[in-house]
């Protein structure tokens, strides 16, 4: 299948429960620590869809993103609020264009429990806890496969459509991140983690370096940090023509196919990045 974005929809062959495991705790703990409170899509979710196949998402412990790596290597306390497929719209509102965020949080538990809009539940922590020290984000990529799907994976379409997609997904993190700043009060690092290309295909890479812009522009101007997931990928594919699948960076499905989920060795380097972007946080480690 044809995938010209940085991440598709969710890859789940189903959505039916697949074990009734109770809810997770979120891996919230005493705030002894600074926290972390880690918003976005599948990326930061740690979404792995062999987990899914196998019927390991009743348990969200299963599944460990890039926000956990940061929190150890930190030593911050980690609350992960993403959800899998989540779009910028979605993130905002529940009535938001969504790209599967909502059918997966109907039938499984994400780290933490909220019925609300993840910016909702984000807002809601931050005024809640006065120890949070970093915010992290990765969010958009899933407004780019809606314009996919809605393009019918037409590329003429979805070139025609890429301006408007990015420019609203930066108007986006703009609210959330105005939000962020002037509701919630939060004056802590806010970390944009962009987005990496999950081949050497051109339309891939421009579509992503598109988005990851506006991102940025957003991110800036809120006097956020940005961690250069884009650049980390493309330095370690390098070597294997450009391709992170062959680069061992992607999750593998069959052999030499991969999914567009960072495997371990994609997400501890997404997380490198994020801790790199925090040298005041690193400082801070013993």
């Amino acid at each position: 299948m044809r995938k010209h974005f940085a991440l598709a929809l969710l890859a789940a062959a189903s959505f039916a429960p697949a074990l009734a495991m109770p809810a997770a705790a979120g891996n919230v703990t005493q705030e002894g620590n600074g926290t972390q409170l880690a918003l976005g899509d599948s990326v930061p979710f740690g979404y792995n869809p062999l987990i899914v196949a196998g019927g390991g998402a009743g348990n969200p412990n299963n599944f460990i993103g890039y926000p956990e790596i940061v929190a150890k290597a930190l030593q911050l306390d980690d609350v992960n609020a993403a959800c899998p497929g989540e779009t910028s719209f979605g993130f905002i509102s529940l009535t938001g264009l969504d790209n599967g965020c909502r059918p997966y949080r109907h039938f499984f538990p994400l780290h933490v429990s909220y019925t609300t809009a993840q910016l909702d539940y984000a807002i809601n922590f931050l005024q809640t806890h006065d120890r949070v020290q970093l915010v992290t984000m990765t969010i958009g990529a899933n407004d780019l496969f809606k314009l996919q799907s809605g393009c019918h994976f037409v590329v003429a379409c979805e070139i025609a459509g890429l301006p408007a997609t990015v420019a609203a997904a930066e108007a986006n993190l703009r609210a959330i991140y105005g939000q962020i700043r002037n509701v919630a009060h939060y004056t802590g690092d806010l970390v944009t983690l962009t987005y990496y290309t999950t081949s050497p295909d051109p339309l891939t890479t421009l579509a992503v370096s598109l988005l990851n812009a506006h991102l940025v522009s957003a991110t800036l101007a809120y006097n956020g940090k940005v961690a250069d997931g884009f650049g980390a990928f493309q330095v370690a594919s390098a070597p294997f023509a450009g391709s992170p699948c062959a680069a061992g960076l992607l999750i593998v499905t069959s052999p030499g196919v991969c999914d567009v989920h960072p495997s371990p060795k994609g997400r501890d380097l997404l997380a490198g990045a994020v801790v790199s972007s925090v040298p005041d946080l690193s400082a801070g480690m013993h």
